[in-house]
């Protein structure tokens, strides 16, 4: 008789409430799934890993895996590393009769908008001016990959937000690897003549990249004082995202977890990234899963190994307002 587990499979964090964060969404689906044990697991910087959090699946009696990418978009880390990592594991337990199906990343959903658009507006309620919603300039921040399609993403929420919420105007910028940064984005955003900027960073969890979202704000705030810079909470555990992971997950039964491979730059020339067509999809994490917050180095770690990693090379890495010109450090 088939047992069926849920396995949510995150990227991992040097950041230790970040992990907290992640364990808290696992305990919030298990109860949505008292009918199936769910367990977790990282890429990197972080434990457990994924293939810990399947091996205690396995241990269970499961059987049949759904395992989920707990990320926003179909980038790289869904598309390749996750989708590798478990290809490898299915592989290696093929023979004990395991099936692992693999769902789909949460996406622009009307579920996630509504916990966005919850986030922006508790941030908005709690300022004392009185600045109306036309006055307003929307900051969406995503976190930046070199897949233009994810990047993509990140701008039609964005539009979806400024304009369904009303505001005066709306831009988007990014954590890193593409192009406009934080910091230039904002310095833009100034000129427009707004006097106020929300700035919501559109991201699951906290974290090293949200961390720095909210210090380049003060940074800038601070240069420009006529403005008032709201900073907006991240999604976390809004219940919204609960159904958005809860709605993937059951998807995974029901057949409905068609992803985006029209505009996927492995299987399309997408204009910019053509070299990236028909590149090998496998996962680079290897070397630095488990390595950072939430224990130790796995212990085929030597301690003189090179831990960094590096993803496929954005284009326009150079681009004026960009990583490689304005923060070296945010390119990866």
């Amino acid at each position: 008789m088939t047992k069926t587990g849920v396995m949510i499979c995150g990227h991992g964090s040097r950041n230790q409430e970040a992990v907290r964060q992640f364990g808290a969404l696992k305990d919030l689906l298990a109860e949505r799934f008292p009918e199936y044990p769910v367990e977790y697991g990282f890429l990197e910087f972080a434990t457990p890993i994924i293939r810990t959090g399947l091996d205690k699946l396995v241990e269970m009696g499961v059987d049949h895996i759904l395992a989920v990418p707990g990320m926003l978009f179909e980038a790289g880390h869904v598309k390749n590393d996750i989708a590798s990592v478990l290809n490898e594991y299915g592989a290696g337990v093929a023979d004990k009769g395991i099936k692992i199906e693999y769902g789909r990343a949460l996406g622009i959903d009307p579920k996630m908008l509504k916990a966005a658009g919850g986030r922006i507006e508790e941030a908005e309620a709690a300022q004392v001016g009185k600045i109306s919603r036309a006055e307003t300039l929307l900051m969406v921040v995503g976190r930046g990959t070199t897949d233009s399609d994810a990047n993509g993403n990140v701008s039609k929420i964005a539009r979806m937000l400024w304009e369904g919420l009303g505001y005066g105007w709306g831009e988007v910028c990014y954590s890193g690897v593409t192009f406009p940064l934080v910091a230039p984005g904002l310095e833009h955003a100034a000129k427009l003549g707004y006097k106020r900027i929300i700035v919501f960073p559109y991201f699951l969890f906290t974290g090293v990249l949200v961390e720095r979202i909210y210090s380049i704000t003060d940074e800038v705030a601070a240069k420009i004082p006529e403005i008032e810079f709201v900073k907006a909470g991240y999604l976390n555990d809004h219940v919204e995202v609960i159904n958005t992971f809860e709605e993937r997950i059951r998807g995974i039964l029901s057949g409905g977890v068609n992803m985006n491979c029209r505009l996927c730059k492995y299987r399309e020339q997408v204009i910019g990234f053509e070299a990236h067509q028909g590149q090998p999809q496998m996962s680079h994490h290897h070397h630095v899963e488990g390595i950072g917050a939430g224990g130790s180095e796995p212990p085929d770690h030597s301690p003189d190994h090179d831990h960094s990693h590096s993803h496929a090379p954005h284009p326009h890495a150079d681009h004026p307002p960009g990583p490689g010109k304005r923060n070296p450090a945010a390119v990866d």
